[in-house]
């Protein structure tokens, strides 16, 4: 009789994924972009994300180990974090301004907070923003990027479709453009997500909700042109956004109702400030939005329990 009763504390269904599994994983599908950005921009690149990630993981140690908390740099997550920040940094950025940023995302928005799981915003691009506003000249200049190819430097396709000019498509696809590290090639970065979705660390459900409603809000809002639209897809940072920032476990909802509403939040979001904002870019700051809405739409969909409430 004791072989067939066993009792022990909740959780009573268990997974073997841990969270060093997944952030492995989404390290691995951010290597495309990164190794992209390296042989595009050149070698300087990868001193942006090795000093970016070391200052994440270095922040989080030093941390724990002053406060007496249990150190948890192995899981993985200050890493990600770190790869996050230098890919959405330009490649000729000063080492510091990157290094800041990594310990401003630990130390101000995840650990004073408590850690992995109770930040209320996603870390990197929360420390993005922040640099984005206190640095905007450096986070926003990105003529001096030495290109490996015969493409245009300066001004990144957001910029020129808002300057009225046009934009070459396949040279977005493919990544021969200027831009930040980690968001210039579409190709790269969708091998990223497609091992992301293999693995099951991430559902498609909110990135193809978020493109899918810039799409729309794009092309009602931007004159109906269909290129226009497509470029808008494959430029800046929303690809990148939307498969490896929107889905952060900790800062996106868990629900599929709640998920739905995130996605076309966000979506509206960057239409609005992308066609009408004081600049060209609006995802970092449209997910960072949908982080603070997030613990409302969650509970306004979360099912009922079981016979609670019921008729």
């Amino acid at each position: 009789m004791n072989n067939l009763l066993h009792v022990s504390s909740s959780p009573h269904v268990r997974d073997k994924v841990t969270t060093k599994n997944l952030m492995f994983d989404v390290a691995i599908a951010m290597i495309p972009a990164s190794l992209y950005g390296i042989w595009q921009f050149g070698i300087y690149t990868a001193l942006v994300i090795v000093a970016t990630v070391a200052a994440c993981v270095l922040s989080e140690y030093v941390w724990e180990k002053g406060m007496h908390k249990p150190i948890t740099i192995t899981d993985g997550s200050a890493v990600v974090t770190g790869m996050i920040l230098a890919l959405n940094m330009p490649p000729e950025i000063p080492l510091w301004i990157p290094v800041l940023g990594g310990v401003f995302a630990i130390i101000v928005v995840k650990q004073l907070f408590g850690g992995l799981g109770q930040n209320f915003m996603n870390p990197a691009l929360a420390a993005r923003c922040f640099l984005l506003i206190s640095f905007a000249g450096f986070m926003n200049n990105f003529s001096s990027a030495k290109l490996g190819f015969d493409s245009v430097s300066g001004a990144t396709p957001l910029a020129a479709m808002r300057a009225g000019n046009e934009v070459d498509l396949a040279a977005m696809i493919v990544g021969k453009i200027p831009g930040t590290i980690g968001e210039v090639s579409v190709i790269a970065l969708l091998i990223g997500a497609v091992y992301m979705l293999v693995r099951k660390v991430i559902s498609p459900r909110i990135p193809l909700i978020y493109i899918g409603t810039v799409a729309v809000f794009v092309f009602l809002f931007g004159g109906f042109d269909l290129t226009y639209t497509i470029s808008q897809i494959c430029a800046g940072g929303l690809i990148f956004g939307a498969f490896f920032m929107a889905t952060d476990y900790v800062t996106s909802p868990i629900t599929k109702k709640g998920q739905i509403i995130y996605g076309i939040l966000l979506g509206v979001l960057t239409g609005i400030f992308r066609l009408w904002g004081g600049s060209p870019e609006g995802v970092s700051y449209a997910i960072i939005l949908g982080n603070l809405f997030m613990p409302m739409i969650e509970k306004m969909t979360l099912p009922k329990a079981f016979g609670k409430e019921g008729k």
